[in-house]
């Protein structure tokens, strides 16, 4: 989704909530959120699941997001009247935010692995 009228910075905080996590339980996490952005974060993330499952015909039960990128975008400058005749510029920031989400595998990850292994050896 482009321009999205929040600084990248707090659109950040909100992908980081839902980055690795499965796709059931980043949009709870997105619905209960008490952040502004949470709600517009949500439509783009159903949107990502509904194109996964009906361009990609992928399993919507292991979907995980796999990406949730942010990025800048214009800037909107405005002018506040200062004292003595001066002026300062207030900037207005715009985002870009890009979720990628992906079928996971039903294999567990090294470190985990690696971890049980380590435990049966106990």
């Amino acid at each position: 989704m482009s321009n999205i009228r929040i600084s990248p910075r707090k659109l950040n905080l909100v992908a980081g909530l839902i980055r690795n996590q499965p796709a059931a339980t980043a949009v709870a996490t997105l619905t209960f959120s008490k952040r502004r952005i949470a709600q517009q974060v949500k439509k783009v993330l159903e949107s990502a699941i509904a194109n996964a499952e009906n361009n990609h015909q992928l399993d919507v039960d292991r979907l995980v997001v796999a990406r949730a990128e942010v990025g800048k975008s214009v800037v909107m400058r405005r002018f506040h009247a200062r004292g003595r005749g001066r002026s300062a510029q207030i900037e207005k920031w715009f985002s870009h935010i890009k979720i990628v989400v992906a079928e996971r595998s039903n294999e567990l990850p090294p470190s985990v692995v690696s971890e049980a292994a380590a435990g049966e050896a106990a």
